[in-house]
Formats: C-alpha cells, sequence, structure tokens
C-alpha cells in the first residue's frame, strides 16, 4: 500500500473522499495492516489504536481505522480538502518517528491501558 519515499515519509495511492466526520479515516483493517506493516519494531507493533498521520497536499493529520470506510479509501473531513470530489491522489504517510513527533506536537500522548 505504502513505499518509502523520504527520510520520514512513505508514499502510496488512496482513494480520498470527503466527508462530514470530526477525523480522517481509512477502513480499520487497512489501519491495522499499515501499522503492522510500517510501525513494527522488532519485538512486534507497539500500538495500533495510535493514529497514523497522513499528509495531503500541505496539511498533516491523524488518522484512524473505521469499519463503514471501503478498503484503500481515505475519508477526510470537508475542511481538510481543497477540492470536494472523490479522486484517486498520492498520499504520505509519516514513518513511526515522525508520526510520533507529529502527534505529541499536536498534544497527543498514549494512554496506559488503550
Amino acid at each position: 500500500m505504502f513505499e518509502p519515499f523520504s527520510d520520514g515519509y512513505y508514499l502510496g495511492e488512496l482513494y480520498v473522499e470527503p466527508h462530514d466526520g470530526d477525523r480522517a479515516v481509512i477502513q480499520q483493517a487497512d489501519h491495522k495492516a499499515v501499522n503492522e506493516q510500517l510501525y513494527a519494531d522488532n519485538e512486534g507493533v507497539e500500538r495500533l489504536d495510535a493514529p497514523l498521520v497522513m499528509k495531503l497536499d500541505t496539511a498533516h493529520f491523524p488518522v484512524g481505522g473505521d469499519e463503514g470506510v471501503p478498503s484503500g479509501t481515505l475519508a477526510v473531513p470537508s475542511e481538510l480538502l481543497d477540492e470536494q470530489t472523490a479522486s484517486a491522489r498520492e498520499v504520505f504517510l509519516a514513518d513511526r518517528e515522525r508520526a510520533m513527533e507529529l502527534l505529541r506536537y499536536a498534544g497527543w500522548e498514549p494512554t496506559a491501558g488503550t
């Protein structure tokens, strides 16, 4: 789904569509697969519940999983999109270290037991 692109990012193509939710989401199984593929350390995945961090155009945003989203689709709150039509788009995915840095900068803190 994603291939190495540069220091700190992977590049992939997803079908991007606007939605009325308050956060960006991809299909739950895709979310888990990306976590396992890209965010696992030598001992396995540290946190499957931590959001992925994607970049579309100039905006970075956390991405969660949702069973209601079709596989291969990134559903993004309308206010984060320049255009309001669904289309296949290149999407950047921050690597594990960069994602945690961006999440902490935005105020996200992992909670114990979740």
